[in-house]
């Protein structure tokens, strides 16, 4: 069976954020639900965002949509871990950009891997309800660091 693979780039991640594992996150197995490592990306996102001072809705006067999503699960996460997300920024282009997510737990040794996750991000017009181009200023932003 072939599974999903991301690769990282070599360089230090643009961000690294820290999601605390929540009860709701918890499914009947006692571990992080599938679906709740999508919602933790996302709020790795946000604070990704917000860092570089923009939001999901403002990323230089665009707002943004997921075009696609990949997730490779590697190992459980229970509630009350710290997992730290390592944010990567590939393939920047005319309407957007790939995240990549390294989602690790914390205080881990050796260092335990718990997903590994893929956005595609479109630039969007929400009032037009299309795809924007990515504003100069964030392309360069993201550009810098990586491509």
């Amino acid at each position: 069976m072939s599974r999903v693979k991301i690769k990282f780039p070599q360089d230090n991640p643009l961000f690294i954020a820290e999601v605390p594992v929540r009860i709701t996150d918890v499914n009947y197995g006692g571990h992080v639900g599938n679906d709740s490592i999508l919602s933790i990306i996302q709020e790795a996102r946000v604070l990704f965002y917000q860092s570089i001072g923009y939001t999901e809705l403002d990323l230089g006067g665009v707002g943004t949509i997921m075009a696609d999503v990949s997730i490779a699960y590697k190992s459980e996460g229970f509630y009350g871990d710290i997992f730290e997300i390592s944010i990567y920024v590939t393939d920047v282009s005319q309407y957007g950009f790939i995240l990549l997510y390294k989602i690790m737990k914390k205080g881990e040794t050796p260092s335990k891997d718990i997903a590994h996750a893929s956005t595609s991000i479109v630039c969007f017009d929400y009032e037009t309800r299309k795809v924007a181009l990515i504003p100069n200023v964030v392309k360069n932003k993201l550009s810098i660091v990586k491509n």
